[in-house]
């Protein structure tokens, strides 16, 4: 008999850049746990794409056109996530975008705000809408709910050449650790995720460049990139009830690449 706080029967789960990677694959686990997924993302094709994995584990799925990076357009969506769903009891800030820059030097203006639109912004935006709903239902009487963002090694190690995008990680991190302290007493969980090095469309051009795989794979004592399946397990334990009393942690998942 399958462990009964995994079951996700009833719990709605909304997980942004959620058509692909990380997303589909945590979104995925989540619907086969039992639990009803929305999904966002800009690209329609992939969100229709994405819609029809997610369709053949039976639960409600959805899947809406977001740009997270513009905050009255996050907030329309989450109404519309709301209105088809009647709750959120797990929010998944997953976006995200990848740096373009040969050095910490050559970093303009517009691709600092390129980075930081989407992946610090653009989490606040989703992460504050979907807080103030769970204090909401927390204050009718409805405790709970699950704040995760999707952050990276980048947090956590030199990564030169991307200074900006490691500052939107690391802010991320130190922005759920303080949603963790101030919702904790709402029955409010606040959670980071840093992936090593997984397969998905962002990190394609790197794996597909010998000198980088050459150098790095051997470094990954798992002795294999990792892949969105790898994060099925984490969002189905933060998205369950087993997880109540686990807020403020970052969940390293990176087959012991930072250890080495």
């Amino acid at each position: 008999m399958a462990y009964k706080a995994f079951d996700l029967t009833g719990k709605v789960a909304l997980i942004t850049g959620g058509n692909g990677g990380i997303g589909l694959g945590m979104g995925k686990a989540i619907a086969e746990a039992g639990g009803d997924v929305c999904i966002w993302g800009t690209n329609e094709e992939k969100n229709a794409a994405a819609l029809e994995e997610l369709k053949q584990f039976g639960t409600k799925v959805a899947a809406i056109t977001c740009n997270v990076g513009d905050q009255q357009e996050v907030k329309d969506c989450f109404a519309e996530t709301l209105s088809q769903f009647g709750r959120v009891d797990g929010c998944f800030a997953n976006a995200g975008v990848s740096g373009r820059s040969r050095s910490f030097l050559d970093i303009t203006d517009e691709e600092w705000k390129r980075i930081t639109q989407i992946n610090l912004d653009g989490a606040f935006y989703t992460m504050q809408e979907a807080t103030k709903h769970m204090v909401e239902r927390a204050e009718n009487g409805d405790p709970g709910g699950r704040i995760v963002g999707t952050a990276s090694l980048a947090a956590v190690s030199g990564a030169a050449r991307n200074e900006h995008y490691a500052a939107t990680k690391g802010g991320l991190i130190s922005m759920l650790r303080a949603m963790s302290v101030e919702f904790a007493g709402k029955g409010i969980t606040a959670n980071a995720i840093l992936p090593g090095w997984i397969e998905t469309a962002m990190t394609d051009p790197l794996f597909n460049w010998d000198k980088f795989s050459d150098n790095v794979l051997p470094r990954i004592p798992a002795g294999r990139w990792g892949n969105p399946e790898d994060f099925g397990g984490i969002a189905v334990y933060i998205m369950s009830n087993a997880s109540a009393y686990h807020t403020g942690d970052t969940f390293l998942i990176d087959g012991g690449y930072f250890l080495f």
